[in-house]
């Protein structure tokens, strides 16, 4: 049995069958998760949705920021974005039962002492309250989806905040917070707090930005695994005392599908189907 990590899909679902073919990937056998973002921009959304939930416990992912989006947009918190190719899912007659399926992946996963994450975790948290905040926020998710929904594209400035002012309701937007951090992280500034404006590569960075896992507090012989970064590429880098590994490769933007087998460490790549890629 293999167990596989995959990168950013974004409704690239043609590359993704081919990148299973590559690798052999078995759903009686072997496991495979993703690092979020399984849907927009490309055009396969709700082919690959209705795929990765049909597997049963052989294929999971974690949340990514474009998949928290279509939960708004189905919640009709959101409008559609020029790039959005959301609207088969939206329509399709199991709209609902995809959109609950998504709901309740998590926000953090650990698998073999990897913690999977979208994009990363905050320089401030250990990565056991990384994993505490993730669970916390997905929680809120489960129990009160629109209010979390809500209160998330309120820290982001894109809806209004929550009239109300309970215990329960600063809960929900706390774990909000956290849920932006941990599917929209890639810089932060020089107190540590994340810089949401960048999503260049690493040398255009300003000079009083750094990659959030640089300043990451990763314990010996742990690794954290994420995608989000499309400019950064496939990396290894030291994270703390620990590792981190970027697997998100462009794929909707022409680049590749990239998978990495956490048995060993090996990696897999797939190029772009050109009808599937934003690029001419």
């Amino acid at each position: 049995m293999a167990t596989w990590v995959v990168g950013d899909v974004q409704g690239c679902f043609s590359t993704c069958r081919r990148l299973l073919d590559r690798i052999g990937f078995r759903p009686d056998r072997d496991r495979l998760r993703f690092l979020g973002d399984l849907v927009n921009r490309g055009p396969d959304s709700l082919a690959m949705l209705r795929w990765a939930s049909r597997q049963g416990d052989a294929v999971d992912s974690v949340l990514g920021n474009h998949d928290l989006h279509l939960l708004a947009q189905r919640e009709g918190i959101l409008g559609a974005r020029p790039r959005d190719t959301l609207a088969p899912v939206l329509r399709a007659p199991d709209a609902d039962e995809l959109c609950d399926w998504l709901a309740v992946r998590p926000l953090a996963l650990r698998v073999r002492g990897n913690v999977l994450v979208h994009a990363g975790i905050h320089p401030a948290w250990t990565l056991a309250e990384a994993e505490r905040r993730a669970a916390a926020a997905g929680s809120a998710l489960r129990r009160r989806r629109r209010a979390f929904l809500q209160a998330l594209y309120a820290v982001r400035g894109e809806t209004a905040p929550a009239g109300a002012a309970g215990q329960d309701d600063e809960t929900v937007a706390a774990a909000a917070a956290d849920a932006s951090v941990l599917t929209r992280i890639r810089v932060v500034d020089r107190g540590g707090e994340p810089d949401y404006g960048f999503d260049g590569p690493p040398e255009g960075m300003p000079p009083d930005r750094v990659p959030w896992f640089d300043r990451a507090r990763v314990p010996a012989g742990q690794t954290v695994v994420f995608g989000h970064w499309a400019a950064l590429g496939v990396t290894a880098s030291p994270g703390g005392a620990g590792q981190v590994i970027g697997l998100d490769s462009g794929c909707v933007w022409g680049g590749f599908l990239t998978a990495l087998r956490l048995d060993d460490g090996a990696f897999a790549l797939e190029r772009a189907a050109r009808a599937e890629s934003l690029q001419p």
